[in-house]
């Protein structure tokens, strides 16, 4: 019992050290399957999303799911330091067993022990008996002042990280709506040439790179909710995504594909192929969410060409986009299910038919946003 339970505090007090150090220190993604932080945010994320399901969709519930992402990180902070106290009490504890006068006090001693070292408080009413239990105790001191000064100085990062992310949706949600739009975007974006797009797809394109990288070593903050009430950053990723697809597939076979195009939406597919994988969210096999019909096909194909004046309205434009849409639209609708996201639709359901005349649709949308 006593050598089970010195193998097992030691197993806690490594399990843990590692974890923490794959979290707050190691700049790349960690592909091992286990993880003890990836079990904590899957049964949190878990319990706290069948709970948000009890509220109807609107404010309270964005605000209740809102509250996980902050939360979590307390959480996974008090999982590791009681991981770390349980494992040195629990080793503590064994080593009586072991060395010859070295008392017999109880476990749940030994855990408080453990505690008084881990925050380095030194009540000091119970003093280890031998040479071995001491230097225990100033390992564990050690560990405990390193990892509360560590994770004050992580969260700092990661809110660094968050607010780089929701900085690019204040300037998004001037440009196609709220709730954001492809069609509202391009009404936008019909007033300027195409290097003025060129050049706002080159933003979008830095956004998905840096966001690659934080969803990679940092994915709990795919469980960030956006500042910016009926904004979330993969309902934007969709509608640039989804532009992107239009120029795409719609560009002139003389004059070449769209190169900026191309390579925004191969950045933000990535997004996507890196959160799902950091958050282990298999794709769907089949989505119904979002349908690119002829109704919204009519509305945009006429914005496109006031943009790109080369941009194929054909049928083959057409079976380009469903290819496109193919290989993204699993992972993008299955991340949306997983996390509780909204995602936009290409156009406006109450928008007429004919869409909006260039300046008054736009002064129409920022009426309406007021």
């Amino acid at each position: 019992m006593s050598l089970l339970a010195l193998l097992l505090g030691a197993a806690l007090v490594l399990a843990t050290l590692i974890d923490a150090f794959e979290v707050v220190l190691l700049p790349r993604p960690v592909r091992r399957q286990v993880r003890l932080n990836r079990y904590f945010f899957q049964s949190t994320w878990f319990v706290w999303a069948r709970c948000a399901g009890f509220w109807p969709k609107g404010r309270r519930r964005e605000d209740f799911i809102g509250v996980y992402g902050p939360l979590s990180m307390v959480m996974l902070f008090v999982l590791w330091g009681a991981s770390l106290i349980l494992g040195f009490g629990l080793m503590q504890w064994a080593l009586q067993r072991f060395v010859p006068d070295a008392g017999s006090d109880a476990l749940v001693s030994q855990i408080i022990v453990s505690g008084d070292a881990f925050f380095t408080l030194g009540y000091g009413d119970n003093v280890p008996h031998n040479a071995l239990a001491r230097l225990l105790v100033i390992v564990e001191a050690g560990i405990g002042f390193g990892f509360i000064a560590l994770t004050i100085g992580y969260l700092p990062v990661l809110y660094q990280h968050f607010t780089r992310r929701d900085l690019q949706l204040i300037e998004f949600a001037a440009r196609a709506g709220s709730p954001p739009t492809a069609g509202a975007l391009l009404e936008w974006h019909a007033q300027a040439d195409s290097e003025a797009l060129e050049r706002w797809l080159r933003s979008w394109e830095l956004w998905a790179s840096d966001l690659i990288e934080s969803q990679a070593v940092y994915p709990m903050l795919a469980f960030y909710r956006s500042q910016h009430e009926g904004h979330s950053w993969l309902g934007s990723l969709a509608v640039v995504i989804d532009l992107c697809t239009l120029i795409v597939a719609g560009a002139d076979a003389e004059n070449g594909p769209r190169p900026q195009a191309a390579a925004t939406f191969s950045a933000l597919r990535r997004v996507l192929d890196e959160t799902s994988d950091s958050l282990r969210v298999a794709p769907l096999n089949t989505v119904s969410g979002r349908q690119m019909n002829e109704q919204a096909w009519r509305l945009l194909a006429p914005k496109m060409q006031r943009i790109l004046p080369d941009w194929g309205d054909d049928a083959a434009a057409m079976g380009t986009v469903d290819q496109l849409r193919r290989t993204y639209e699993p992972r993008l609708e299955a991340l949306a299910a997983y996390l509780m996201l909204h995602l936009p639709d290409w156009i406006d359901a109450q928008a007429p038919p004919g869409g909006g005349a260039g300046r008054k649709a736009i002064i129409a949308r920022l009426l309406a946003d007021r």
